[in-house]
């Protein structure tokens, strides 16, 4: 997952109820970002995710019926699991503030992987 969410989720104004959330994996959450927020393709945003279109079609439209569901039924959304990786270095890129990690480790880093700009850098664990 190239950029986790800053938070945990969404909470509908006015009401409390938080039982059985909606819950949104990584991996929905991305394809939402990629598509909708950066307006991607989806063979260009399966190829950035590192899946087959089919299986990024498929992602892409249950996060789609969740949020939808989440709107209609008036439910928080929560954000959590999915496949991602979390063991591999992370990167940011200084032109489209992009995140993401770098799990071939043995291949070099040379440009983001979204806006082909050089100017990355590596985020170190404080």
């Amino acid at each position: 997952m190239n950029n986790p969410p800053h938070f945990k989720g969404y909470r509908p104004i006015g009401l409390t109820d938080e039982h059985q959330p909606i819950l949104l994996n990584y991996e929905e959450y991305e394809a939402i970002r990629l598509s909708d927020y950066e307006l991607l393709g989806h063979v260009q945003a399966s190829s950035f995710m590192n899946v087959s279109r089919p299986t990024y079609t498929r992602i892409y439209e249950s996060a789609r019926r969740k949020i939808a569901q989440a709107f209609v039924l008036g439910k928080t959304i929560v954000f959590e699991g999915g496949k991602v990786y979390f063991d591999s270095e992370w990167y940011m890129c200084n032109c489209c503030n992009c995140f993401f990690n770098h799990p071939q480790k043995e291949q070099e880093l040379d440009e983001c992987p979204l806006c082909g700009s050089e100017r990355v850098e590596q985020i170190k664990d404080k």
